[in-house]
């Protein structure tokens, strides 16, 4: 079996799982290949039924004489377009390697911090952070494996007026109206993925019908100091979503805006138990909360960013985590004897001022929020998180 084989063999078992088409696609076929971050991926297109659309999807991260592929085995069940398949292929990849990329980071950061309380998930270890720019992936851990695609759609226009359009090929429309015709409608579909076209983008929620791996939610919700239960209400999810905001045709900062939107509805799902993104577990009642301030016009820096605390011998020590979505670095405030209320605020406000006015911060500038103040700015290998950060100074 060469590579290629290897490779639609794979496509067609990933399609077979329960918690995508549950059976073989009825006709697959290659429809090319690229290459990617030194790894070589190939490009299928098949159908659900044989009188079907043609729908993407793309397996790979292969060596120059391997036949097992690195994971990066995905599809969207969205329609196949010669003219942009290999363009959508990249963007399923880069959204599969982040989040492989950020469990990886998750397991050094929890070996990295012995001593004190950290972020349980890490950061990359050079300039290359910035690759993470534009994406925004998060994941809505659930108490059952049920949710209702048709209440978020729902939710996504009542509460912020967007309609969103999904993404459906003729085939799988008509077996909806069938179903519905028949009163079979369950769960809404659940269990296939929804693609929606926004304002040029796409939002993706698919439902992985298991907790997430290797305790890796639980971790992170232990550091949510604002929720005494996280952790042990993380334990009881059986199910996530899975959800992303992908596409380039808006700026960074608007693509945030739309994911903490689609975040947020996704709090009101029956089943919802945490909210899982920028390297904690909030609260979903905190994460809705938090989003109002979008509604009048005001960033949803609580949504985007988590704000860690934990004290040294040293002083108090606070740090952000989800800066790096932005194109920016993450920031620190070291060994500084305050108030832990005060220094995250401190911290939250300048998070505000830098998004909201794009402003960027430089090594070795100052900082003053009056005439006379002048805090340093040093940019370099993290103390709180891996990878570059900058240590800003505090009042006082």
């Amino acid at each position: 079996m060469n590579q290629q084989q290897a490779a639609m063999q794979s496509m067609k078992e990933w399609l077979s799982h329960p918690g995508e088409l549950g059976k073989e696609p009825a006709k697959i076929e290659p429809a090319g290949e690229f290459d990617l971050h030194d790894l070589h991926y190939y490009i299928f297109r098949y159908k659900k039924g044989m009188f079907g659309k043609w729908l993407l999807g793309v397996c790979g991260g292969y060596g120059p004489e391997d036949t097992e592929h690195c994971g990066h085995v995905f599809s969207e069940m969205e329609p196949y377009d010669a003219a942009t398949a290999e363009d959508k292929a990249k963007e399923m990849v880069e959204m599969i390697r982040r989040y492989w990329m950020e469990q990886a980071d998750a397991l050094e950061q929890e070996n990295r911090h012995t001593d004190h309380e950290g972020p349980g998930e890490g950061s990359p270890d050079t300039d290359a952070e910035n690759d993470k720019a534009g994406t925004f992936v998060g994941f809505v851990l659930l108490s059952e494996p049920h949710w209702s695609p048709d209440k978020l759609a729902a939710d996504m226009k009542g509460d912020w007026g967007i309609d969103c359009n999904e993404e459906e090929d003729e085939e799988a429309s008509e077996e909806r109206a069938s179903a519905g015709d028949k009163g079979e409608m369950t769960h809404d579909d659940e269990d296939t993925p929804h693609i929606y076209s926004v304002k040029g983008l796409r939002l993706v929620v698919a439902m992985m019908d298991a907790p997430v791996p290797d305790g890796e939610a639980e971790a992170n919700a232990a550091n949510n100091y604002m929720w005494p239960e996280a952790v042990e209400t993380v334990k009881t999810h059986k199910a996530h979503l899975m959800v992303a905001v992908m596409g380039t045709d808006a700026p960074v900062k608007e693509r945030g805006l739309l994911f903490a939107k689609l975040m947020a509805a996704c709090c009101r799902q029956e089943t919802v138990l945490g909210i899982y993104t920028s390297g904690t577990v909030f609260q979903p009642r905190f994460y809705l909360d938090a989003s109002e301030m979008m509604k009048d016009g005001g960033l949803p820096v609580l949504n985007w960013i988590y704000f860690g605390l934990y004290q040294t011998e040293g002083g108090w020590n606070a740090y952000t985590y989800g800066m790096r979505a932005f194109g920016r670095d993450e920031m620190e405030v070291l060994d500084v004897n305050a108030n832990p209320q005060e220094l995250r605020d401190y911290l939250l406000n300048l998070v505000y001022y830098v998004l909201d006015g794009d402003v960027v911060l430089r090594d070795g500038e100052t900082l003053g929020f009056t005439s006379d103040q002048k805090l340093p700015i040093t940019r370099g290998q993290g103390v709180s998180l891996d990878g570059i950060t900058l240590k800003i100074g505090y009042p006082g």
